[in-house]
């Protein structure tokens, strides 16, 4: 194994500029001298003209050498330059070997150290991006997540950041929130992406309904169950602009990509309302509620509604009723309005109201 095939392995490896790598390498290199003689004092340069790598080590000029390593006769001395005197200290060019574990040795350090400088150029290039949405391919399937290729870079999408229906399909394209940009790779990941959060969501209105971009309509707030069913509150600043219409479109036309997008998770979208009692209302959709008491601390509410309305407001495993609640922050409770007939008795549920036909 000689220094100059690996140099040149992580030269092609890295896809690095050369000129980006000359103190790279020479770190390297002196990292690896410094092993193999650890008491001598190394300098190592790279000639601009050539390219060749020089390494140096200093001597001091005595009368009588009686360290070769270290010193250096005052007659050999004034060959490289008259000027010196006894007791002087000159680089002269080394010639000492290294070994195999010096190589590899010089080999780690280099690598390192382009490990560096690619994670902080691709921090320079992403941070500025973190929190917009990327387009990139799926590249590699694993067993806790996606790895996704973004130009020349890999990101990774972690499987509790997906959305259930999200298959891994390499080759396919895909749209993440670029949910953060580390200044160094944590298990071998730098970008983290993210598709199950509120602010992916936000995102993908902004991008498919020009109102929203243009803060002609804004969302209020979002919450979501990934995969499940989200709850998108907006609100108009211009009278004339429906702000549900606006995001819903004709025939479902803006929304539709959007669901897409999110493979078949549905989207209530919700008129903003100041009275919370009928925002409460609004969010328990697509259950129809008669009426909404809230409570003096405005914590709680209870929610009356039809038996046939309970469970569209309950929601498959309680998600409906939960994504409402976050929703308002207001632990909401369903109370059944009862009807009854003339021949049965009147419940005596106190959580239920009796309304005569």
């Amino acid at each position: 194994m000689k220094l100059i095939d690996v140099i040149e392995e992580l030269v092609e490896e890295r896809e690095i500029d050369r000129s980006i790598l000359n103190s790279v390498i020479c770190e390297g290199i002196l990292a690896a001298y410094k092993k193999k003689y650890p008491d001598l004092a190394f300098q190592v340069e790279t000639d601009k003209k050539t390219g060749e790598i020089n390494i140096s080590v200093e001597k001091e000029i005595v009368p009588y050498v009686k360290d070769e390593a270290q010193q250096i006769s005052l007659k050999k001395a004034r060959y490289i330059n008259k000027a010196l005197k006894e007791g002087d200290k000159v680089w002269v060019p080394f010639e000492g070997k290294i070994g195999r574990i010096e190589i590899l040795r010089a080999r780690q350090v280099i690598a390192n150290k382009i490990r560096q400088i690619e994670a902080l150029a691709v921090y320079n290039e992403f941070k500025g991006k973190e929190g917009e949405i990327v387009l990139g391919v799926i590249h590699k399937c694993e067993r806790g997540g996606m790895i996704i290729k973004i130009d020349d870079v890999l990101a990774f999408l972690p499987r509790s950041l997906s959305i259930p229906e999200d298959k891994c399909i390499v080759g396919f394209s895909i749209r993440a929130l670029l949910k953060e940009v580390l200044p160094e790779p944590k298990n071998d990941n730098q970008l983290i992406l993210d598709r199950a959060s509120a602010q992916f969501l936000k995102n993908l209105f902004e991008l498919e309904i020009p109102e929203v971009f243009e803060k002609l309509v804004e969302i209020k707030k979002i919450v979501r169950s990934p995969g499940y069913k989200a709850k998108v509150v907006v609100a108009s600043h211009d009278r004339n602009i429906d702000p549900v219409g606006t995001c819903i479109g004709v025939g479902g036309s803006r929304i539709k990509p959007i669901l897409k997008e999110l493979g078949g998770e549905k989207i209530d979208v919700i008129s903003w309302n100041d009275s919370l009692e009928m925002l409460i209302s609004e969010a328990l959709r697509p259950a129809k509620i008669n009426r909404v008491e809230l409570s003096e601390d405005k914590k709680t509410a209870k929610a009356w509604l039809d038996e046939d309305q309970r469970s569209l407001a309950i929601g498959r495993m309680g998600q409906n009723i939960a994504l409402a609640s976050r929703l308002t922050n207001v632990d909401i409770q369903l109370e059944t309005v009862v009807k009854k007939d003339k021949d049965q008795q009147p419940s005596r549920d106190v959580d239920i109201l009796e309304i005569e036909e």
